[in-house]
């Protein structure tokens, strides 16, 4: 369908452009994420395993892999639910780490954080919408269910059949 060719590039795009945009500046992006990063290890110390990298930059880093990667795979429709959710999984830490408003005392950078968090709530949720896109098929649960049904109908007429044979 025209509309996913259309609305799948556009979406991906914010990501893609993210993503050159964090390894280019990566040590600036990693200053700006390191207290969030900080705050965050030390609450869940003992629950993230060690083989975690802690380094921000490094974090950096494979934030904006993943943006690129997912962003390109929904942009070209490959595998475009995964990668809607792994952009889901990107967007969360980023928005957390990134428009702290709440953190903010001046007025006019508190709403500018504000409007910012809430683009990504907006993206959030086209995302969802992504993830859930069947592309017009039938979702899994749908199939399991089928496949379910006609399975215990044909156990029902094999067991009704081993039933005549044995009387």
């Amino acid at each position: 369908m025209i509309l996913r060719r259309v609305a799948r590039p556009l979406l991906a795009s914010i990501f893609i452009y993210g993503g050159i945009g964090m390894l280019r500046d990566t040590q600036g992006h990693a200053k700006a994420v390191e207290p969030f990063l900080t705050e965050t290890f030390d609450k869940l110390e003992g629950v993230v395993p060690e083989q975690v990298p802690r380094d921000p930059a490094t974090l950096v880093r494979l934030d904006a892999a993943v943006k690129i990667g997912a962003g390109l795979a929904l942009a070209s429709g490959k595998a475009p639910r995964l990668a809607a959710l792994a952009l889901l999984g990107t967007l969360v830490p980023t928005t957390a780490a990134s428009h702290r408003f709440w953190d903010i005392k001046d007025p006019g950078e508190r709403q500018a954080q504000q409007v910012q968090l809430m683009k990504n709530a907006s993206i959030a949720g086209g995302l969802l919408l992504a993830a859930s896109d069947t592309a017009g098929k039938p979702s899994l649960g749908w199939r399991a269910r089928r496949t379910a049904k006609k399975a215990g109908k044909r156990a029902e007429k094999l067991s009704k059949k081993a039933e005549k044979q044995l009387s």
